[in-house]
């Protein structure tokens, strides 16, 4: 009985640091995208734009807590608490959802918000990779509604970036001169 027990419990701890581990890597991804949108708000000349980025760099910020949280929870009880759950995030639903309306009037010069745009795409689409993978290796329902969360979380801000990336591109192209366009 003894011997079963120190298996379970072997077994238990090496489960308990795969899901930190991958806890781990998450909180190091939400601190490069919120270092990346405090940088972008910093540098554009847009002003939703701006703002955008300083919400999704709070918002990074509470995920990276949200995170930490589940860390502690994990070391010190074993198990996620079910009160550990995400505020709204920023509405991304509009017709432009990262930039204004006349951000278009000034495209031609717009290489840094391009980039932005880009960058913000790929990790946004990194981190919902990774929360599915997580899900899906999660041990119980409870982890694996959390990474689902997440997900559902960051799907919306990578729609959103998409969705404006797509809608600005050919004509960002064709002001740089891009043929065929």
């Amino acid at each position: 009985m003894r011997i079963s027990h120190t298996l379970e419990q072997a077994e238990m701890e090496k489960t308990t640091k795969q899901v930190l581990a991958g806890l781990q890597l998450a909180m190091q991804a939400e601190l490069t995208g919120r270092e990346f949108y405090k940088m972008a708000a910093k540098n554009t000349k847009d002003p939703q734009g701006k703002k955008v980025f300083e919400e999704l760099a709070a918002e990074e910020e509470e995920h990276y807590k949200l995170l930490g949280q589940a860390v502690t929870a994990l070391t010190t009880e074993g198990k996620l608490p079910k009160t550990l759950r995400m505020k709204k995030g920023t509405k991304l639903k509009a017709a432009h959802p990262i930039f204004s309306n006349d951000f278009k009037k000034r495209l031609k010069k717009a290489h840094f918000e391009m980039s932005a745009l880009a960058v913000a795409v790929q990790l946004e689409l990194n981190a919902i990779n990774h929360y599915k993978a997580e899900a899906q290796k999660a041990p119980t329902a409870d982890v694996k509604s959390f990474y689902l969360d997440l997900v559902k979380w960051e799907v919306g801000h990578y729609d959103a970036f998409l969705k404006q990336q797509q809608e600005l591109q050919e004509s960002y192209w064709s002001e740089q001169g891009f043929a065929p366009f």
